[in-house]
């Protein structure tokens, strides 16, 4: 029964190493805004073409 409760307790300690990491990412970091372009073809710009 230790050796199942000391599992465990690795699978809880690394579940909230990752849940931590998640919400550092999450709040501390700024994504940069960029300009974006996307080509769309003329044949999508057709009302009457499919």
């Amino acid at each position: 029964m230790p050796t199942l409760f000391r599992f465990f307790a690795t699978l809880a300690i690394l579940a909230g190493l990752v849940f931590a990491a998640m919400f550092a990412l999450a709040n501390f970091v700024q994504p940069t805004p960029r300009e974006m372009t996307v080509t769309i073809p003329a044949a999508k710009l057709q009302p009457g073409n499919r």
